[in-house]
């Protein structure tokens, strides 16, 4: 089943959950029974010449899931051995259930105790489900190492999250499994699709367990996951007789000494999502030689306050921070700018600058990474990617307008809403320098077409990051450059 548009924390999970079963009286060990049914065939699916399977098992019911797994695979003819990690006689109601048919259908269950772990061909984690709100210790921590340091031969299945990680913020409770692949039911819990999560998620794959669809009306939920559906609606439309001042005229302001390629990365990214025109304002040192490799760019080599209004006068949306750098050159670009009555994409080292001279507008987009977001937030990175949702609001809350978190499961909010919106898509080769230049582009091409901000972020975001799983399909991760990017963001955004 594809992934759904919404996501849900542990709680709002735990209330479709409970919801199901009053509303709707479907029984608990229903449920149960089917997240098993839905695991095993999965596993039959995606690995179907595996038989020695190892199966760890907590006292929660997630644990349940896992026994309910282990005996359909023994009925099934393969070999199962369950390593029961804590006291069995500690699980209650279905959990219990499914733990006793198990038994009496002849799987192996041994107790855990910290040694070493019988041979299989895979394993399954079953230990801990979405209730995980404290570090991981002892046995637990254990066996989810022993689980980390199985042979790279044997893939790991987790149902429902992998155990030890966070299920609303994606952060690892001391330790948490490195799946190979995570089966989560009933909702896509947010911690899976952001930050550290998705290191310990791997394949994601998703099942309602047939729950109603008007349960997921009534439990609310403040994270969307960008689709390709909803991003289809917010193209930029183009009528046959439209020219190129009626596509708009951005201007990018950036590319300090030996940082001219940002402006110009951003600059072209801005003409592939279908800017009209586009000047840069860049240092002048390099302002004779930027447009040689794309000659659409109008450059300017801009040495002074009255230089640089001059031309952010010329534009209708202005794009700075890509090379500013925050020397005196960048600094009075910036504060040339900052207060103009122009919509602005905010980036870079035009988000440090801000940090330094706070302000707050409602009608700019600022993308920053974490190492960005924390200096906005006079805080560490460690605590934005500890909860990278609160993150994005406080920072919205702070400076207005739309907030870009950049890393993997970028987020995206706006100030005086709730709702944020979640991209998952993108790739590990897009770590690579000048990509962020390049989002910068795309979501200032966009707002100068008259896109909301908010729209103008989202497309953006989602645009980026299937240009960039393009250049992955066809050339792999490794090696990736910002500018590999560039035909792959036409060809997104016409195919839409």
């Amino acid at each position: 089943m594809s992934l759904p548009e919404k996501l849900y924390t542990a709680e709002q999970t735990r209330l479709l959950d409970s919801t199901a079963m009053e509303h709707y009286r479907i029984p608990g060990m229903t449920l149960m029974e089917r997240a098993g049914e839905s695991a095993f065939t999965l596993l039959r699916t995606r690995w179907s010449k595996l038989r020695r399977l190892l199966v760890f098992c907590g006292i929660g019911n997630n644990a349940g899931d896992g026994y309910v797994l282990a005996r359909l695979a023994h009925n099934a003819g393969l070999a199962v051995t369950v390593l029961a990690v804590g006291e069995p006689d500690r699980l209650g109601g279905d959990a219990l259930q499914a733990y006793e048919l198990c038994r009496d259908a002849g799987v192996d269950i041994l107790p855990y105790d910290g040694s070493s772990t019988p041979d299989c061909q895979i394993m399954v984690d079953a230990l801990f489900g979405t209730g995980l709100d404290r570090d991981v210790s002892g046995h637990w921590r254990q066996a989810i190492q022993a689980m980390n340091q199985r042979p790279k031969r044997v893939p790991l299945l987790s149902l429902d999250i992998p155990s030890g990680l966070h299920a609303d913020y994606g952060v690892a409770m001391a330790e948490a499994v490195e799946a190979t692949a995570t089966i989560t039911f009933i909702a896509v819990k947010t911690g899976l699709l952001t930050g550290a999560g998705m290191d310990y998620t791997g394949e994601l794959f998703f099942d309602d367990l047939f729950i109603p669809a008007e349960v997921y009306d009534i439990v609310e939920s403040s994270v969307r996951r960008l689709t390709k559906t909803k991003m289809r609606d917010l193209k930029p439309k183009r009528k046959p007789s439209m020219h190129k001042g009626e596509a708009g005229h951005l201007v990018v302001l950036g590319g300090d000494i030996h940082m001219g390629g940002a402006a110009r990365l951003a600059g072209e990214a801005a003409y592939r999502s279908g800017a009209g025109l586009v000047s840069i304002g860049t240092h002048e040192t390099h302002s004779n030689c930027l447009h040689n490799t794309c000659p659409e760019l109008m450059v300017y080599g801009v040495a002074s306050l009255h230089s640089a209004r001059e031309l952010v006068e010329k534009g209708e949306v202005v794009a700075i921070g890509p090379g500013l750098g925050h020397d005196s050159w960048g600094r009075y670009l910036f504060h040339a700018t900052i207060d103009l009555p122009l919509p602005l994409v905010v980036d870079a080292d035009g988000l440090n600058l801000l940090a330094e001279n706070p302000r707050k507008r409602d009608d700019w987009i600022l993308t920053p990474h974490p190492g960005e977001a924390a200096r906005l937030l006079k805080k560490g990175t460690v605590d934005i990617q500890r909860n990278r949702f609160d993150a994005v609001r406080q920072i919205c809350e702070q400076y207005g307008g739309v907030c870009v978190l950049k890393g993997a499961g970028t987020l995206i909010a706006v100030d005086g809403s709730d709702e944020i919106y979640l991209c998952n898509q993108g790739n590990a080769g897009m770590a690579t320098a000048g990509m962020g230049d390049v989002l910068t582009g795309i979501i200032a091409g966009l707002l100068v077409q008259k896109l909301r901000p908010m729209d103008a972020a989202c497309l953006g975001v989602w645009l980026h990051a299937n240009a960039g799983d393009r250049v992955k399909e066809s050339q792999g991760a490794i090696g990736m450059r910002a500018s590999d990017l560039m035909l792959e963001i036409r060809t997104v955004l016409n195919h839409l």
